[in-house]
């Protein structure tokens, strides 16, 4: 009997019957077990008919749509984030409103969103076990953090950072979800106890998403140190009885330091995470690049910058092992605020003409979005959208498939999987399929076939690649090509990766090719950028960065690199890159609308003008 549709199912046995069984959403999907459940929605595994591609169906609770605003919200947001496409991120391919009607004749809207099926577990699942290392941790914030670097460059702010909304996959890697459903629902919730209700909890909450403000990029890495410090204690910092109650302690409590919950955390740690924690959005982490940057410093035992210049003491420290005695960064920081009392008192430095500039810069900047969004629902897009089609490839041998996408300029990923009709190296199938239409330099997954016998391939992170060659004999493969490639953030000659992947079959005594970090990264040119890109960037690479302003010649708004030193090129990983820019006296006070998200250079800025906040 074919699958019937939401309204039917509905009309014959009532809405409980709506998630049970199967049926088909909106003519094309076919719906099939529950794979997760939340405050907000159940997720639910499901075919896309049409293309022949596993998916994962998200259905919103049907009280979510009793609003025209809501609804309309939730479609634009879910546009934006069906426009990301990065390796960190969960895909979005559609969504949309299907109706049906219940058995006593009331009509039910269902919001669902069609997004990429992930075969994983929720990171909040790991919290607290053993599988969860210093090693993991560190991996898994990277990767969290890659996602909402690349999120805020897009303009997209995620606003529900959790672990319940962090996929890890079998494969270890990190998928980020549900990106923009928060802001269709937070913009239509009116209180914090409903916003609450809807997102389940508030355990995760910025300060200024608990007092009801505006959020941009930095919320997002506020709630990613509560992960990171749940991740690394077993429990978040701030717990009450109530939503509202925990809410007020992320706007009004210190949070306790990682290592009094985990005496094992370091002191590096423990600096990056209150940082991270700060209440004030100007003296937290400014981007997530440095954010990263920081963090893996710290996890290799590297007192970060700011915390130093506190009076921490900068003895190297095991990862997760005692360390040495050491001036409280907490302590430090009060003291800092006792020595500012006895100072006089500052004035304020900004002409008030910045704010004019400021609200005329505003509103310029939303007359151009409005024009924008004009021309795109007029079917006039100021950038078309580039594609290509998928060729097909079932059928080929490996090397074949893998040159037909490349010249088709497709990226390839190769996964093997057992069977007893294809031969081996054959491939069986590819995802997206053939004549799917999709964006130039997109991944194509294709599954070849290992034959009738295979092995897995053993996990290879982190070894050398003689211990790799031994680990592949010893499971009945050998090493095939070994390419050097840039790695941040591996050692010089470990394992980076594998084709196949970890985990993935292979034909037994077939050749597995390896890519070993180099020890090394390639430096742009960041001459003539903003120091708050350059930052950001070079941050991203693992590299140090130390700022070398130049008195001789006036600041300009952005703080424009004038030199780096050294210059473009291959570097060895965690080198220290000097940036010098302009930062004379004559500086005319920075009138840009981003201005807020730009770090201060050392003396300037206007930290003591807010005291009082």
């Amino acid at each position: 009997m074919p699958p019937v549709t939401l309204r039917e199912a509905a009309a014959i046995e009532g809405v409980e019957s709506v998630i049970q069984g199967e049926r088909t959403l909106a003519g094309r999907y076919s719906i099939g077990r529950r794979i997760g459940r939340g405050g907000m929605a159940e997720v639910y595994a499901a075919t896309d008919e049409r293309l022949g591609r596993r998916v994962a169906v998200k259905l919103l609770h049907t009280n979510l749509a009793t609003e025209n605003e809501f609804r309309s919200r939730f479609r634009r947001e879910a546009q934006a984030a069906a426009r990301m496409t990065h390796p960190t991120i969960v895909r979005v391919f559609d969504a949309g409103e299907d109706q049906f009607v219940r058995a006593d004749g009331f009509e039910v809207t269902v919001p669902y969103i069609v997004m990429e099926y992930i075969d994983g577990v929720q990171l909040g699942e790991l919290i607290g076990t053993p599988a969860l290392t210093p090693e993991k941790i560190a991996k898994y914030m990277a990767g969290l953090l890659t996602s909402l670097e690349y999120s805020h460059r897009a303009g997209v702010v995620h606003r529900d950072i959790k672990p319940g909304n962090v996929m890890i996959t079998t494969d270890d890697q990190v998928k980020v979800t549900d990106f923009g459903i928060a802001r269709a629902i937070s913009d239509t919730a009116g209180t914090i106890a409903q916003t609450t209700a809807i997102l389940g909890t508030a355990s995760y909450f910025s300060p200024e998403q608990a007092r009801g403000e505006t959020v941009d990029g930095r919320s997002d890495l506020y709630s990613a140190g509560v992960v990171l410090y749940e991740m690394l204690t077993g429990q978040v910092p701030f717990q009450g009885d109530s939503a509202v109650a925990v809410a007020y302690q992320h706007v009004t409590e210190p949070p306790k330091r990682p290592s009094q919950v985990n005496p094992a955390v370091t002191p590096a740690l423990d600096a990056v995470v209150l940082k991270a924690l700060a209440k004030r959005r100007e003296d937290r982490y400014q981007t997530a690049a440095v954010f990263r940057a920081d963090l893996l410093a710290a996890f290799d035992g590297v007192m970060p910058a700011y915390a130093t210049q506190q009076g921490v003491d900068q003895t190297p420290t095991e990862l997760f092992g005692p360390g040495p005695t050491a001036v409280d960064a907490t302590e430090s920081a009060l003291n800092s605020m006792r020595d500012d009392d006895d100072r006089a008192p500052q004035v304020q430095r900004r002409p008030p003409a910045m704010w004019i500039w400021g609200a005329a810069a505003l509103v310029t900047a939303v007359v151009i979005g409005v024009v924008i969004w004009v021309m795109s629902i007029s079917g006039q897009p100021s950038v078309p959208d580039a594609s290509v089609t998928v060729p097909d490839v079932v059928g080929m041998q490996k090397s074949e498939a893998v040159k037909a996408l490349e010249d088709a300029d497709l990226k390839v990923q190769v996964a093997t999987s057992p069977s007893d009709d294809v031969a081996v190296d054959e491939v069986m199938s590819s995802n997206p399929p053939a004549g799917a239409s999709v964006a130039f330099e997109s991944t194509v997954k294709i599954t070849v076939s290992a034959g009738p016998d295979s092995v897995r391939v053993p996990n290879l992170s982190g070894l050398s690649a003689d211990d790799a060659k031994k680990a592949l004999e010893d499971a009945g493969l050998k090493v095939g090509a070994i390419t050097s490639e840039d790695a941040p953030y591996v050692p010089k000659d470990q394992v980076v990766r594998s084709q196949p992947a970890i985990g993935s079959s292979a034909a037994p005594g077939s050749a597995v090719d390896l890519w070993v970090s180099n020890g090394q990264v390639t430096i742009p040119d960041v001459t003539d950028e903003p120091l708050a890109d350059a930052e950001e960037v070079l941050g991203g690479l693992g590299l140090m960065i130390t700022r070398d302003p130049d008195t001789s010649c006036p600041a300009d708004p952005s703080y424009t690199v004038t030199k780096m030193s050294p210059g473009p090129g291959r570097v060895d990983q965690a080198s220290e890159v000097k940036l010098t820019y302009c930062d004379g006296e004559d500086n005319p006070e920075p009138t840009d609308i981003d201005n807020e998200t730009l770090p201060n250079p050392p003396g300037r800025g206007d930290d003591d003008d807010d005291d009082d906040d």
